[in-house]
């Protein structure tokens, strides 16, 4: 779904109608066709921002999910690493 595009005179004239649009998708501004500003729910910002859960706790939450021992790396990854090992170093 493409993002909303308004001009920064019709943002401020319809400014309570885009607040109610941004709670359900971001509303880009733009001035003289260049994005300047992004409205968005302010939901959207905490995640953005970080005060939702953060990195760390949705990769346990990931990992906790997923059977990783199921998981054979070493057939996967076989073939793809480059065993050269490059040109020496002089110092």
């Amino acid at each position: 779904m493409a993002m909303k595009r308004v001009s920064v005179a019709e943002a401020k004239n319809r400014l309570p109608a885009l607040i109610h649009e941004a709670e359900q998708t971001p509303v880009e501004i733009v001035r003289r066709g260049k994005p300047v500003a992004v409205l968005m729910s302010r939901a959207a910002f905490e995640r953005i921002r970080g005060r939702g859960p953060d990195a760390w706790q949705a990769l346990e939450r990931w990992r906790a999910s997923v059977d990783l021992e199921s998981l054979d790396l070493v057939d996967v990854f076989d073939g793809v690493r480059d065993r050269w090992r490059g040109r020496g170093a002089k110092w």
